[in-house]
C-alpha cells in the first residue's frame, strides 16, 4: 500500500449529484457552484477506503486517486 493518496475532482466532468460527499463527507463538499469540492487533497489513512469507494461510485467518473509510495 502506498504512503500518500490524493484525491482530485475533475470540474468539467463533475455533475454535483453529491454521491461522493454522501459516501465520504469528510472528503467532498458540493459546493454553492454545484459542483463537488475536495477538502483533504491528502487522504488520511483512515479515508482511503472511503475515497476509493467515493471514485468508484461517482456516477461520471469526475474523481480520481492518486498513490505516490
Amino acid at each position: 500500500m502506498s504512503d500518500t493518496v490524493r484525491v482530485h475532482v475533475d470540474e468539467q466532468t463533475c455533475i454535483g449529484t453529491g454521491a461522493c460527499e454522501a459516501t465520504a463527507p469528510d472528503l467532498f463538499e458540493i459546493g454553492d457552484d454545484g459542483i463537488s469540492h475536495v477538502l483533504k487533497e491528502q487522504v488520511p489513512p483512515e479515508l482511503v477506503a472511503a475515497a476509493r469507494e467515493a471514485a468508484e461510485n461517482c456516477p461520471t467518473r469526475a474523481l480520481s486517486l492518486t498513490e505516490a509510495g
